[in-house]
């Protein structure tokens, strides 16, 4: 994998760039919409290349536990098994050891973990979760680490955030001694971590640079903290890691959100917040977010967002959808996500052509400022 940055912005630090994969280019920055288990919900690889989805995440714990990372090396790596030809990242599957709690032990060397599926006993270390991505044989790879909770105590991060240094290291030493398996290069990517402590963060920053990763992500953010310490974490982040290498920020995924980020040096993000809100019935639009089964919307022929372009806003309009979802008819749940994902993309593809244009701080300021009015009108 390569990356080369093509532009700075002139005011604050939102950048462009592109990364080169065996699967091909990835134009940052970039939203990655979340496939846990080897589909994004409801829609097929050829629906997401149409909406200019350029990379996915596969989840590493879900795809071991099902179908298992053996049975998917069998068909060639998740590339083949699921027919996507492009690029794919895979998560460490931490995030979701971590969170089960009363379901798995933490020691020096990994986590043991009982699946949520069948409470069958598994194994993690730093050295497995690279063989099992192997198997899966994404592009980008995540290290092993701990996502602290929040909120937690200086004492717990900063344990926390050493074992998470010292299987990074275990990682990276792994990743060197072993070779792909489907014919193709996989890079690696440490992971920040540090909470809501400014020393933990830089601490975590710094000693992740002297692993030499070839990209680094932000992690253990977007999990209840206040959206000022996920900023100040991110920013504080961002000035210390290598310019000339991607810069991934975990599980954020509001609109508003990923623009301020954007705003700070970040290249890269993912949230399951298009996929999930579009089947729950919320869609985001130009204007604000618009709960598509409310009442106001059923005798409705506008569409859902008069300034989208995609499938769903050429064809249906907004009293279709809602009757739809309140049917329980399926199209309903595919329509909401193809636009969802489209209006993700666009919004990438928008703020990158405006960093180009040294114009992202300006249109940031509006997007946001327009959004952020609309949603308090639908909500009142």
């Amino acid at each position: 994998m390569q990356y080369r940055l093509e532009h700075r912005s002139k005011k604050g630090k939102a950048r462009a760039g592109k990364l080169v994969t065996d699967h091909g280019e990835v134009e940052t920055p970039i939203f990655m919409p979340v496939g846990t288990q080897g589909t994004v919900k409801t829609l097929s690889p050829k629906e997401l290349t149409e909406n200019g989805v350029q990379i996915i995440l596969g989840n590493t714990y879900h795809l071991y536990l099902r179908p298992g990372s053996d049975l998917i090396a069998g068909f060639g790596g998740l590339h083949r098994f699921m027919n996507w030809n492009r690029p794919i990242l895979t998560d460490s599957g931490g995030y979701q050891v971590f969170s089960l709690n009363e379901l798995r032990q933490l020691d020096e060397d990994g986590v043991t973990f009982r699946s949520h599926l069948d409470g069958s006993r598994n194994r993690f270390t730093p050295e497995i979760v690279i063989d099992i991505q192997r198997q899966i044989g994404s592009d980008i790879m995540m290290v092993l680490d701990e996502c602290t909770p929040w909120p937690c105590t200086p004492e717990y991060a900063e344990k926390s955030n050493d074992l998470t240094l010292r299987w990074a290291q275990r990682a990276r030493e792994y990743w060197e001694k072993t070779t792909g398996l489907h014919g193709y290069s996989q890079a690696l990517f440490g992971i920040v971590q540090g909470s809501v402590y400014p020393q933990l963060r830089e601490q975590s920053a710094r000693n992740l640079i002297d692993l030499d990763f070839p990209g680094y992500a932000i992690g253990g953010l977007a999990v209840g903290e206040p959206k000022s310490d996920m900023a100040s974490m991110t920013d504080l982040c961002t000035d210390i890691l290598p310019e000339n290498k991607p810069r991934y920020l975990m599980g954020v995924g509001m609109p508003e959100d990923i623009l301020e980020s954007i705003a700070l040096g970040v290249d890269m993000f993912d949230c399951v917040i298009p996929t999930r809100n579009a089947r729950n019935g919320t869609v985001f639009t130009s204007e604000g977010r618009l709960i598509i089964k409310a009442a106001r919307n059923k005798e409705s022929k506008l569409p859902v967002d008069p300034e989208c372009s995609c499938y769903t806003c050429k064809n249906f309009s907004r009293g279709y959808i809602r009757h739809l979802f309140n049917s329980g008819e399926i199209l309903g749940l595919r329509l909401a996500t193809e636009h969802n994902i489209h209006f993700y993309m666009k919004l990438v593809r928008d703020a990158r052509v405006h960093i180009v244009n040294n114009t992202f701080e300006k249109w940031k300021t509006e997007r946001i400022s327009k959004w952020k009015q609309n949603n308090q009108l639908s909500e009142e």
